[in-house]
Protein backbone atom coordinates (compact mmCIF):
# COMPACT_ATOMS: atom_id res chain seq x y z
CA UNK A 1 0.00 0.00 0.00
CA UNK A 2 0.97 3.40 -0.68
CA UNK A 3 3.22 5.28 2.18
CA UNK A 4 4.12 8.21 0.73
CA UNK A 5 2.18 10.86 -0.42
CA UNK A 6 2.09 13.86 -2.96
CA UNK A 7 4.29 16.66 -3.18
CA UNK A 8 3.54 20.14 -1.76
CA UNK A 9 1.54 22.71 -3.50
CA UNK A 10 3.90 25.05 -4.67
CA UNK A 11 3.83 28.06 -7.81
CA UNK A 12 5.40 26.49 -10.45
CA UNK A 13 7.73 28.13 -13.42
CA UNK A 14 5.82 29.59 -16.42
CA UNK A 15 6.59 26.97 -19.60
CA UNK A 16 5.60 27.31 -22.84
CA UNK A 17 6.34 24.06 -23.94
CA UNK A 18 3.36 22.62 -25.47
CA UNK A 19 1.33 20.02 -23.36
CA UNK A 20 2.07 16.93 -25.24
CA UNK A 21 -0.88 14.89 -26.22
CA UNK A 22 -1.94 11.60 -28.27
CA UNK A 23 -2.24 12.49 -31.98
CA UNK A 24 -5.16 12.75 -34.07
CA UNK A 25 -4.09 9.52 -36.32
CA UNK A 26 -6.67 6.14 -35.94
CA UNK A 27 -3.73 4.04 -34.38
CA UNK A 28 -0.41 3.37 -35.51
CA UNK A 29 -1.44 0.06 -37.05
CA UNK A 30 -5.11 -1.07 -38.63
CA UNK A 31 -7.52 -2.35 -35.71
CA UNK A 32 -10.82 -3.26 -35.91
CA UNK A 33 -11.62 -2.23 -32.19
CA UNK A 34 -12.85 1.28 -30.96
CA UNK A 35 -10.27 3.42 -28.46
CA UNK A 36 -12.47 6.48 -28.67
CA UNK A 37 -13.40 6.02 -25.07
CA UNK A 38 -13.24 3.17 -22.72
CA UNK A 39 -16.80 2.04 -22.89
CA UNK A 40 -16.06 1.87 -27.41
CA UNK A 41 -13.26 0.01 -26.55
CA UNK A 42 -15.40 -2.73 -24.62
CA UNK A 43 -18.29 -2.76 -26.55
CA UNK A 44 -15.56 -3.56 -29.56
CA UNK A 45 -13.88 -6.19 -27.09
CA UNK A 46 -17.39 -7.83 -26.38
CA UNK A 47 -18.71 -7.57 -29.91
CA UNK A 48 -21.89 -8.53 -30.91
CA UNK A 49 -22.93 -9.05 -27.36
CA UNK A 50 -24.17 -5.61 -25.87
CA UNK A 51 -23.00 -4.36 -22.82
CA UNK A 52 -25.91 -4.20 -20.85
CA UNK A 53 -26.90 -7.75 -21.71
CA UNK A 54 -23.30 -8.85 -20.71
CA UNK A 55 -23.83 -7.44 -17.25
CA UNK A 56 -27.16 -8.70 -16.66
CA UNK A 57 -26.97 -11.95 -17.77
CA UNK A 58 -22.77 -13.02 -18.29
CA UNK A 59 -20.82 -10.77 -15.59
CA UNK A 60 -20.08 -12.70 -12.42
CA UNK A 61 -22.74 -15.04 -13.28
CA UNK A 62 -22.06 -17.91 -16.07
CA UNK A 63 -19.02 -18.48 -19.08
CA UNK A 64 -19.59 -16.52 -22.44
CA UNK A 65 -17.76 -17.69 -25.28
CA UNK A 66 -18.12 -15.67 -28.93
CA UNK A 67 -17.01 -18.00 -32.02
CA UNK A 68 -16.44 -14.88 -34.66
CA UNK A 69 -14.93 -16.82 -37.84
CA UNK A 70 -14.08 -13.37 -38.55
CA UNK A 71 -11.06 -12.89 -40.91
CA UNK A 72 -10.20 -9.03 -39.93
CA UNK A 73 -10.41 -9.65 -36.18
CA UNK A 74 -8.69 -12.84 -36.32
CA UNK A 75 -5.91 -10.47 -37.60
CA UNK A 76 -5.94 -8.15 -35.67
CA UNK A 77 -5.60 -10.75 -32.78
CA UNK A 78 -2.89 -12.75 -34.24
CA UNK A 79 -0.67 -9.03 -34.47
CA UNK A 80 -1.51 -8.38 -30.49
CA UNK A 81 0.90 -11.31 -30.01
CA UNK A 82 2.87 -13.89 -31.88
CA UNK A 83 5.33 -17.04 -31.19
CA UNK A 84 7.66 -15.44 -33.37
CA UNK A 85 7.75 -12.31 -31.04
CA UNK A 86 9.66 -14.13 -28.47
CA UNK A 87 13.14 -14.19 -30.03
CA UNK A 88 12.84 -10.34 -30.68
CA UNK A 89 12.10 -10.07 -26.73
CA UNK A 90 14.14 -12.56 -25.36
CA UNK A 91 16.96 -10.29 -26.78
CA UNK A 92 15.89 -7.39 -24.61
CA UNK A 93 16.80 -9.05 -21.37
CA UNK A 94 14.47 -11.16 -19.86
CA UNK A 95 14.59 -13.87 -16.93
CA UNK A 96 12.92 -17.23 -15.55
CA UNK A 97 10.35 -16.08 -13.09
CA UNK A 98 9.94 -12.88 -13.17
CA UNK A 99 9.12 -12.61 -17.02
CA UNK A 100 8.70 -15.67 -18.91
CA UNK A 101 7.81 -19.41 -16.82
CA UNK A 102 7.62 -22.72 -18.67
CA UNK A 103 5.52 -25.65 -17.49
CA UNK A 104 3.29 -28.43 -18.27
CA UNK A 105 0.58 -30.25 -16.52
CA UNK A 106 1.52 -33.92 -15.61
CA UNK A 107 -0.51 -36.54 -13.52
CA UNK A 108 -2.87 -33.39 -13.24
CA UNK A 109 -0.29 -31.39 -11.48
CA UNK A 110 2.00 -28.39 -12.69
CA UNK A 111 5.60 -28.98 -13.30
CA UNK A 112 7.70 -25.99 -13.43
CA UNK A 113 10.67 -26.18 -16.02
CA UNK A 114 12.30 -22.91 -15.52
CA UNK A 115 15.80 -22.40 -15.53
CA UNK A 116 17.90 -19.77 -13.77
CA UNK A 117 18.54 -16.37 -14.30
CA UNK A 118 18.82 -14.65 -17.65
CA UNK A 119 15.95 -16.44 -20.90
CA UNK A 120 17.64 -17.62 -23.78
CA UNK A 121 15.88 -18.48 -26.59
CA UNK A 122 17.24 -21.17 -28.65
CA UNK A 123 16.79 -23.08 -25.04
CA UNK A 124 13.42 -21.95 -24.52
CA UNK A 125 12.47 -23.20 -27.76
CA UNK A 126 14.49 -26.27 -27.04
CA UNK A 127 12.07 -27.06 -24.37
CA UNK A 128 8.71 -25.85 -25.40
CA UNK A 129 9.52 -28.44 -28.97
CA UNK A 130 11.01 -31.62 -26.97
CA UNK A 131 9.66 -31.26 -23.46
CA UNK A 132 6.64 -30.19 -25.13
CA UNK A 133 6.05 -26.91 -22.40
CA UNK A 134 4.02 -24.07 -22.41
CA UNK A 135 5.47 -20.76 -22.47
CA UNK A 136 3.74 -17.90 -19.89
CA UNK A 137 4.94 -14.39 -20.75
CA UNK A 138 4.15 -12.19 -18.13
CA UNK A 139 2.80 -8.73 -18.58
CA UNK A 140 3.19 -8.44 -22.66
CA UNK A 141 1.62 -5.14 -22.31
CA UNK A 142 5.47 -3.97 -20.83
CA UNK A 143 6.44 -4.74 -24.56
CA UNK A 144 3.41 -4.73 -26.91
CA UNK A 145 1.73 -1.01 -27.20
CA UNK A 146 -1.48 -2.65 -28.42
CA UNK A 147 -2.10 -4.61 -25.74
CA UNK A 148 -0.96 -1.57 -23.25
CA UNK A 149 -3.09 0.64 -25.98
CA UNK A 150 -6.54 -1.73 -24.70
CA UNK A 151 -5.61 -2.53 -21.04
CA UNK A 152 -5.10 1.40 -20.77
CA UNK A 153 -8.78 1.92 -21.97
CA UNK A 154 -9.98 -1.56 -19.65
CA UNK A 155 -8.57 -0.24 -16.38
CA UNK A 156 -10.20 2.86 -16.89
CA UNK A 157 -14.32 1.19 -17.82
CA UNK A 158 -13.56 -0.86 -14.77
CA UNK A 159 -11.80 1.45 -12.12
CA UNK A 160 -9.61 -1.63 -11.58
CA UNK A 161 -6.11 -3.01 -12.59
CA UNK A 162 -5.89 -4.87 -15.48
CA UNK A 163 -2.93 -7.56 -16.34
CA UNK A 164 -2.32 -10.11 -18.77
CA UNK A 165 -0.55 -13.14 -19.63
CA UNK A 166 0.32 -14.74 -23.20
CA UNK A 167 0.47 -18.71 -23.15
CA UNK A 168 1.91 -20.43 -25.75
CA UNK A 169 1.35 -24.22 -25.88
CA UNK A 170 2.37 -26.76 -28.35
CA UNK A 171 0.30 -29.88 -29.99
CA UNK A 172 -1.06 -32.52 -27.77
CA UNK A 173 0.07 -30.57 -24.52
CA UNK A 174 -1.74 -29.19 -21.53
CA UNK A 175 -0.01 -26.47 -19.20
CA UNK A 176 -1.64 -26.15 -16.19
CA UNK A 177 -3.98 -28.55 -14.35
CA UNK A 178 -7.84 -27.84 -13.69
CA UNK A 179 -8.09 -24.78 -11.60
CA UNK A 180 -9.72 -21.47 -10.74
CA UNK A 181 -8.75 -17.92 -10.49
CA UNK A 182 -9.24 -14.76 -8.03
CA UNK A 183 -9.57 -12.84 -11.26
CA UNK A 184 -12.59 -11.64 -13.85
CA UNK A 185 -10.67 -13.21 -17.37
CA UNK A 186 -11.07 -11.85 -20.77
CA UNK A 187 -9.21 -14.57 -23.47
CA UNK A 188 -8.44 -13.50 -26.68
CA UNK A 189 -7.22 -16.74 -29.17
CA UNK A 190 -4.49 -14.95 -31.17
CA UNK A 191 -2.93 -18.22 -32.92
CA UNK A 192 -3.60 -22.20 -33.50
CA UNK A 193 -6.59 -23.53 -31.31
CA UNK A 194 -6.99 -24.46 -28.02
CA UNK A 195 -9.41 -26.86 -26.58
CA UNK A 196 -11.29 -25.75 -23.52
CA UNK A 197 -13.44 -27.11 -21.07
CA UNK A 198 -15.10 -25.46 -18.25
CA UNK A 199 -16.75 -26.90 -15.00
CA UNK A 200 -19.01 -25.20 -12.51
CA UNK A 201 -17.18 -23.43 -9.78
CA UNK A 202 -16.71 -25.70 -5.93
CA UNK A 203 -16.18 -21.95 -5.00
CA UNK A 204 -18.84 -18.96 -6.62
CA UNK A 205 -16.47 -15.65 -6.97
CA UNK A 206 -13.35 -17.22 -5.11
CA UNK A 207 -11.23 -15.12 -3.58
CA UNK A 208 -7.77 -16.68 -4.02
CA UNK A 209 -6.52 -19.20 -7.40
CA UNK A 210 -6.53 -22.79 -6.51
CA UNK A 211 -5.76 -26.23 -7.85
CA UNK A 212 -8.58 -28.57 -8.23
CA UNK A 213 -8.36 -32.45 -8.73
CA UNK A 214 -9.81 -34.42 -12.15
CA UNK A 215 -12.02 -36.56 -9.28
CA UNK A 216 -13.84 -33.50 -7.66
CA UNK A 217 -15.03 -31.25 -10.76
CA UNK A 218 -17.64 -33.79 -12.25
CA UNK A 219 -18.15 -33.45 -16.21
CA UNK A 220 -17.51 -30.74 -18.13
CA UNK A 221 -20.56 -27.57 -18.59
CA UNK A 222 -18.68 -26.58 -21.69
CA UNK A 223 -16.18 -27.97 -24.14
CA UNK A 224 -15.22 -26.13 -27.27
CA UNK A 225 -12.67 -25.37 -29.71
CA UNK A 226 -11.07 -21.62 -29.64
CA UNK A 227 -10.06 -20.25 -32.99
CA UNK A 228 -8.49 -17.05 -34.03
CA UNK A 229 -10.51 -13.68 -33.10
CA UNK A 230 -12.34 -15.57 -30.52
CA UNK A 231 -13.46 -14.68 -27.52
CA UNK A 232 -13.65 -16.49 -23.93
CA UNK A 233 -15.16 -14.45 -21.30
CA UNK A 234 -15.81 -16.56 -17.69
CA UNK A 235 -16.40 -15.23 -13.81
CA UNK A 236 -13.61 -16.00 -10.79
CA UNK A 237 -13.92 -19.15 -9.59
CA UNK A 238 -15.07 -21.42 -12.90
CA UNK A 239 -12.93 -23.86 -13.15
CA UNK A 240 -11.37 -24.37 -16.03
CA UNK A 241 -8.56 -26.54 -18.08
CA UNK A 242 -7.43 -26.07 -21.88
CA UNK A 243 -4.57 -28.50 -24.19
CA UNK A 244 -3.91 -27.63 -27.68
CA UNK A 245 -5.19 -30.50 -30.06
CA UNK A 246 -2.93 -32.65 -32.15
CA UNK A 247 -2.44 -31.44 -35.56
CA UNK A 248 -2.47 -28.17 -34.24
CA UNK A 249 1.42 -26.93 -34.23
CA UNK A 250 0.63 -24.73 -31.61
CA UNK A 251 -2.10 -22.41 -29.82
CA UNK A 252 -1.18 -19.02 -28.41
CA UNK A 253 -3.74 -17.32 -26.68
CA UNK A 254 -3.99 -13.77 -24.25
CA UNK A 255 -5.51 -13.62 -20.93
CA UNK A 256 -6.52 -10.40 -20.20
CA UNK A 257 -8.02 -10.57 -16.17
CA UNK A 258 -9.29 -7.96 -13.74
CA UNK A 259 -10.83 -7.12 -10.06
CA UNK A 260 -8.65 -8.66 -8.06
CA UNK A 261 -9.13 -7.88 -4.25
CA UNK A 262 -12.71 -5.71 -6.10
CA UNK A 263 -15.00 -6.85 -4.01
CA UNK A 264 -17.83 -4.92 -1.42
CA UNK A 265 -16.08 -6.90 1.02
CA UNK A 266 -12.32 -5.67 0.26
CA UNK A 267 -14.23 -2.45 -0.10
CA UNK A 268 -15.40 -1.90 3.62
CA UNK A 269 -12.21 -3.64 5.01
CA UNK A 270 -10.62 -0.54 3.40
CA UNK A 271 -13.51 2.11 4.08
CA UNK A 272 -14.49 0.73 7.82
CA UNK A 273 -11.39 1.78 9.10
CA UNK A 274 -11.62 5.22 8.38
CA UNK A 275 -15.41 5.24 9.21
CA UNK A 276 -14.86 3.97 12.41
CA UNK A 277 -12.05 7.11 13.21
CA UNK A 278 -14.19 9.81 12.25
CA UNK A 279 -17.19 8.28 14.24
CA UNK A 280 -15.26 8.08 17.49
CA UNK A 281 -14.55 11.50 17.51
CA UNK A 282 -18.14 12.37 17.74
CA UNK A 283 -19.09 8.89 19.74
CA UNK A 284 -17.69 8.59 23.08
CA UNK A 285 -19.28 4.44 22.99
CA UNK A 286 -16.68 3.94 20.57
CA UNK A 287 -14.32 5.59 22.71
CA UNK A 288 -15.32 3.79 25.96
CA UNK A 289 -12.55 1.26 27.13
CA UNK A 290 -13.00 -2.26 26.35
CA UNK A 291 -13.68 -4.96 29.73
CA UNK A 292 -10.43 -5.97 31.90
CA UNK A 293 -8.52 -9.02 30.08
CA UNK A 294 -10.64 -8.98 26.90
CA UNK A 295 -7.48 -9.81 24.65
CA UNK A 296 -6.57 -12.26 27.08
CA UNK A 297 -9.56 -14.44 27.00
CA UNK A 298 -10.24 -17.45 24.67
CA UNK A 299 -13.22 -17.09 23.91
CA UNK A 300 -14.83 -13.37 23.10
CA UNK A 301 -18.53 -14.37 22.49
CA UNK A 302 -19.50 -12.25 25.53
CA UNK A 303 -18.30 -9.37 23.41
CA UNK A 304 -20.33 -9.81 20.53
CA UNK A 305 -23.37 -8.38 21.56
CA UNK A 306 -21.90 -4.92 22.25
CA UNK A 307 -20.19 -5.05 19.04
CA UNK A 308 -23.24 -5.74 16.83
CA UNK A 309 -24.66 -2.56 18.81
CA UNK A 310 -21.61 -1.10 17.75
CA UNK A 311 -21.84 -2.35 14.37
CA UNK A 312 -25.16 -1.11 13.78
CA UNK A 313 -24.51 2.58 15.07
CA UNK A 314 -21.79 2.75 11.99
CA UNK A 315 -24.56 1.78 9.63
CA UNK A 316 -26.93 4.22 10.78
CA UNK A 317 -24.16 6.96 10.19
CA UNK A 318 -22.85 5.34 7.50
CA UNK A 319 -26.54 6.19 6.06
CA UNK A 320 -26.42 9.67 7.01
CA UNK A 321 -22.99 10.59 5.45
CA UNK A 322 -21.88 11.91 2.38
CA UNK A 323 -18.00 11.57 2.84
CA UNK A 324 -16.67 7.47 3.20
CA UNK A 325 -12.87 7.15 2.63
CA UNK A 326 -11.39 4.77 0.68
CA UNK A 327 -7.88 5.46 0.59
CA UNK A 328 -5.53 2.93 0.57
CA UNK A 329 -7.48 0.86 -2.64
CA UNK A 330 -7.79 4.35 -4.44
CA UNK A 331 -3.65 5.21 -4.37
CA UNK A 332 -3.22 1.17 -4.91
CA UNK A 333 -5.16 1.49 -8.20
CA UNK A 334 -3.70 4.62 -9.33
CA UNK A 335 -0.58 4.01 -8.30
CA UNK A 336 0.09 0.70 -10.39
CA UNK A 337 -2.37 1.22 -13.09
CA UNK A 338 -1.32 1.92 -16.62
CA UNK A 339 -0.16 5.33 -17.85
CA UNK A 340 -2.30 6.97 -20.64
CA UNK A 341 -0.97 5.92 -23.96
CA UNK A 342 -0.30 8.74 -26.22
CA UNK A 343 0.52 7.28 -29.14
CA UNK A 344 3.17 5.62 -31.01
CA UNK A 345 5.76 8.47 -31.38
CA UNK A 346 4.30 10.78 -28.58
CA UNK A 347 6.90 12.38 -26.15
CA UNK A 348 6.72 12.19 -22.58
CA UNK A 349 3.83 14.69 -21.05
CA UNK A 350 5.48 18.46 -19.72
CA UNK A 351 3.24 20.94 -18.87
CA UNK A 352 2.72 23.68 -21.15
CA UNK A 353 0.49 26.13 -23.60
CA UNK A 354 -1.04 28.64 -22.01
CA UNK A 355 -0.45 29.58 -18.18
CA UNK A 356 -4.06 29.66 -16.05
CA UNK A 357 -4.78 32.90 -14.99
CA UNK A 358 -7.34 34.51 -12.93
CA UNK A 359 -9.34 35.07 -16.06
CA UNK A 360 -8.84 31.95 -17.59
CA UNK A 361 -11.30 28.97 -18.33
CA UNK A 362 -9.98 25.57 -17.57
CA UNK A 363 -10.98 21.95 -18.09
CA UNK A 364 -9.68 18.75 -16.71
CA UNK A 365 -8.08 16.08 -18.85
CA UNK A 366 -7.16 13.08 -17.98
CA UNK A 367 -9.70 12.80 -15.15
CA UNK A 368 -9.70 8.83 -15.97
CA UNK A 369 -6.25 8.97 -14.65
CA UNK A 370 -6.60 11.06 -11.07
CA UNK A 371 -7.95 11.02 -7.66
CA UNK A 372 -9.14 13.20 -4.73
CA UNK A 373 -8.38 11.99 -1.30
CA UNK A 374 -8.75 13.28 2.10
CA UNK A 375 -6.12 12.15 4.33
CA UNK A 376 -4.18 12.49 7.80
CA UNK A 377 -1.01 15.29 6.86
CA UNK A 378 1.55 12.69 5.12
CA UNK A 379 4.38 15.21 5.91
CA UNK A 380 4.18 16.74 10.19
CA UNK A 381 5.04 14.46 12.24
CA UNK A 382 3.26 16.67 15.45
CA UNK A 383 0.69 14.43 17.46
CA UNK A 384 -1.92 16.27 15.95
CA UNK A 385 -2.10 15.40 12.22
CA UNK A 386 -4.23 17.91 10.45
CA UNK A 387 -6.28 16.69 7.33
CA UNK A 388 -5.06 17.42 3.58
CA UNK A 389 -6.47 16.65 0.29
CA UNK A 390 -4.35 15.03 -1.94
CA UNK A 391 -4.89 14.28 -5.70
CA UNK A 392 -3.18 11.40 -6.76
CA UNK A 393 -2.51 10.43 -10.47
CA UNK A 394 -1.29 8.02 -12.90
CA UNK A 395 0.13 10.17 -16.05
CA UNK A 396 3.94 9.57 -14.76
CA UNK A 397 3.51 5.71 -13.93
CA UNK A 398 5.99 3.53 -15.66
CA UNK A 399 4.52 1.36 -18.15
CA UNK A 400 7.82 -1.29 -17.73
CA UNK A 401 6.75 -2.04 -14.06
CA UNK A 402 3.19 -2.67 -14.49
CA UNK A 403 1.12 -5.55 -12.71
CA UNK A 404 5.13 -6.57 -12.13
CA UNK A 405 4.63 -5.96 -8.06
CA UNK A 406 8.42 -5.74 -5.94
CA UNK A 407 9.34 -8.73 -7.70
CA UNK A 408 10.65 -5.95 -10.45
CA UNK A 409 14.28 -4.85 -10.51
CA UNK A 410 13.37 -1.43 -10.42
CA UNK A 411 10.96 -1.41 -7.90
CA UNK A 412 13.37 -2.95 -5.61
CA UNK A 413 15.62 -0.76 -5.96
CA UNK A 414 13.75 2.17 -5.33
CA UNK A 415 12.18 0.27 -2.49
CA UNK A 416 8.37 1.23 -2.95
CA UNK A 417 6.30 2.28 -5.93
CA UNK A 418 6.79 6.73 -6.02
CA UNK A 419 3.37 8.23 -5.89
CA UNK A 420 2.95 11.00 -7.92
CA UNK A 421 0.42 14.02 -7.01
CA UNK A 422 0.07 17.29 -4.95
CA UNK A 423 -1.23 18.06 -2.06
CA UNK A 424 -3.37 20.47 -0.90
CA UNK A 425 -5.11 22.07 2.53
CA UNK A 426 -8.17 20.77 3.13
CA UNK A 427 -9.97 24.33 2.42
CA UNK A 428 -9.24 23.32 -1.06
CA UNK A 429 -11.62 20.23 -1.42
CA UNK A 430 -14.66 22.17 -2.66
CA UNK A 431 -13.08 23.64 -4.94
CA UNK A 432 -11.15 20.88 -6.77
CA UNK A 433 -14.89 18.78 -6.59
CA UNK A 434 -15.63 21.58 -8.75
CA UNK A 435 -12.71 20.79 -11.30
CA UNK A 436 -13.92 17.38 -11.34
CA UNK A 437 -17.47 18.00 -11.67
CA UNK A 438 -17.57 20.38 -14.25
CA UNK A 439 -16.87 20.18 -18.02
CA UNK A 440 -15.31 23.66 -18.03
CA UNK A 441 -14.62 26.04 -15.24
CA UNK A 442 -13.25 29.94 -14.83
CA UNK A 443 -10.78 29.83 -12.46
CA UNK A 444 -12.14 32.98 -10.56
CA UNK A 445 -15.49 31.06 -9.93
CA UNK A 446 -13.76 28.52 -7.97
CA UNK A 447 -14.72 28.04 -4.10
CA UNK A 448 -11.73 29.07 -2.58
CA UNK A 449 -11.36 32.84 -0.65
CA UNK A 450 -8.68 34.65 -2.62
CA UNK A 451 -7.46 34.97 -6.01
CA UNK A 452 -4.02 33.55 -5.16
CA UNK A 453 -5.79 30.80 -3.93
CA UNK A 454 -7.25 30.54 -7.14
CA UNK A 455 -4.58 30.71 -9.42
CA UNK A 456 -2.03 28.99 -7.08
CA UNK A 457 -4.94 26.06 -7.61
CA UNK A 458 -5.23 25.76 -11.32
CA UNK A 459 -1.76 26.23 -11.69
CA UNK A 460 -0.40 23.50 -9.40
CA UNK A 461 -2.99 21.15 -11.60
CA UNK A 462 -1.91 22.53 -14.59
CA UNK A 463 2.08 21.79 -13.67
CA UNK A 464 0.93 18.51 -13.54
CA UNK A 465 -0.55 18.00 -16.70
CA UNK A 466 -3.97 17.69 -15.28
CA UNK A 467 -5.84 21.12 -16.80
CA UNK A 468 -5.55 22.73 -20.07
CA UNK A 469 -6.66 26.26 -20.43
CA UNK A 470 -9.32 26.82 -22.83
Amino acid sequence: MPKKGGKQVEMGKEMQTPCKRAKVEAACSPSVMSFESPDSLFGSLISPIKQEVFFREYWEQKPLLIQRNDNLMAAYYQSLFQFSNLKELCGQGLYYGRDINICRCVNGKKKVLNKEGKVNYMQLKKDFDQKKATIQFHQPQRFKEELWKIQEKLECYFGSLVGSNVYITPQGSQGLPPHYDDVEVFILQLEGEKHWRLYKPTVHLAQEYNVESEDRIGNPTHEFILKPGDLLYFPRGTIHQADTPLGISYSTHVTISTYQNNSWGDFLLDAIPGLVFDTAKEDVALRTSIPRQLLMQVDIADSTKKLSSLLRQLADRLENTRELRSSDMKKDFIMNRLPPYLGCDADPLMPGGKLPKIDSKIRLQFRDHAIITVEPDQENSDEIRREMVYVYHSLKNRRETHMMGTEDDTASEEGTTQTHGLRFPLSYLDALKQIWSSSTVCVKELNLVSDEEKENLALSLWTECLLEVI
